[in-house]
């Protein structure tokens, strides 16, 4: 069974506590974290702005649906009808 990697804070905090408290630690610190952002910018993300628009215009979408839904029915109901008196 392959093992699970620590987690990034605890990564850091043991990086950290081996360079200890010298400018070497500063460079570290600058270097993980130009690590982290170059990762996180090549995932595929949309930022929250963005996410809460879509959230709403899918909601909008499924509110239409159901409407139209419902008057297929409605419609459908009343072809019927008509279909049988004849």
């Amino acid at each position: 069974m392959a093992l699970k990697p620590p987690p990034p804070w605890e990564v850091l905090q043991q990086v950290s506590e081996l360079v200890g408290g010298s400018g070497v630690k500063q460079e570290v610190d600058r270097n993980i974290r130009s690590l982290a952002q170059s990762a996180l910018s090549r995932l595929d993300m949309v930022s929250r702005e963005e996410f809460d628009a879509q959230s709403e215009s899918l909601k909008r979408t499924r509110a239409r649906v159901v409407a139209l839904e419902a008057s297929l029915e409605e419609l459908t109901r009343e072809l019927e009808a008509l279909t049988r008196e004849r």
